[in-house]
């Protein structure tokens, strides 16, 4: 079994970060209904100004004696933010949800191999560009050329990731509270609102979009952060971490269920090849165990 039994009096917080994944995967998949009418980037807007007016309300930041020290991680970022949303969406575009999660996973995965500074954690990414390169060769070969465009784009949600994970790991040192968090939600929703408005328009203001877009800010933001910040003090890093591994898993379940998307039988192979590699990345890695990846923001 990838994942060890969790310690007694664990079982609500490993319900707790289960519940995250799937609330983000849900999230992810409700915005997918979304395209039609306001594009990926009218939906990124829609769900990123959302998110940013809701962590305002509830966060109410105090932004004035901030100095650049704390202003440039901030914006560093909301920019990783918006730019990771963007590139997933645009990538969810073109391929199903589980295949562009699994693409996507392979960022942190790597980050998580680079810092712990170990050589034979590059076998644990070696296995997971194994399976992206399989994904790559499933995918293409049922559908076409688009969606090796759309596995592109996940790649770059990936790196995107990368630096969102060590970006608000900085953020977290220099910014008391959750502050950092809802301004860097208002720095990514101003980046990605020029493009949003310029493609989706009038879209944005309809009433599915406006309440569609505040499902995948509540499900994919509000709810997840909530359930993982209690579940990480409860549960050890290395547990959290193998739990998050899954993710891949349980965005190919969403995609099926929510979205009738169908996976072959090489795309599923693919995706446990990379669920693998990240629970095995995570459960070989030394004491005490290098910073986790959040659930997947995008």
């Amino acid at each position: 079994m990838l994942t060890p039994a969790p310690a007694r009096g664990h079982g609500g917080a490993v319900a707790m970060v289960l519940g995250a994944a799937v609330s983000v995967q849900a999230g992810a998949a409700v915005a997918a209904r979304v395209f039609p009418l306001a594009g990926p980037f009218g939906t990124v807007t829609a769900r990123l100004a959302l998110a940013a007016v809701i962590l305002l309300l509830v966060v109410r930041p105090r932004v004035r004696g901030w100095t650049w020290t704390q202003w440039g991680p901030v914006l560093a970022f909301g920019g990783a933010l918006g730019a990771m949303n963007s590139t997933f969406y645009l990538s969810l575009e073109r391929i199903p949800l589980g295949v562009a999660v699994t693409a996507e996973f392979l960022g942190p995965l790597t980050l998580a191999a680079v810092l712990t500074r170990r050589a034979k954690d590059l076998v644990w990414v070696a296995l997971a560009l194994v399976g992206v390169a399989v994904l790559g060769l499933g995918e293409g070969a049922h559908v076409g050329g688009d969606d090796l465009v759309g596995i592109g784009f996940a790649l770059l949600a990936g790196a995107f990731w990368a630096g969102y994970i060590l970006a608000s790991a900085r953020v977290g040192t220099v910014v008391p509270g959750q502050g950092g968090l809802a301004v860097a939600a208002v720095v990514a929703a101003l980046i990605v609102a020029p493009v949003g408005i310029a493609t989706a328009g009038t879209a944005l203001l309809h009433p599915t979009v406006l309440l569609l877009g505040l499902v995948v800010a509540v499900a994919s933001s509000v709810i997840p952060y909530s359930l993982e910040l209690s579940a990480l003090r409860r549960l050890p890093a290395r547990t959290f971490g193998v739990l998050l591994s899954l993710e891949p898993a349980i965005a190919a379940l969403a995609g099926w269920v929510l979205l009738s998307q169908g996976l072959p039988w090489l795309s599923v192979a693919a995706i446990g090849l990379v669920v693998a590699a990240s629970a095995g990345s995570t459960l070989t890695a030394p004491r005490p165990s290098p910073p986790v990846a959040p659930a997947d923001p995008a």
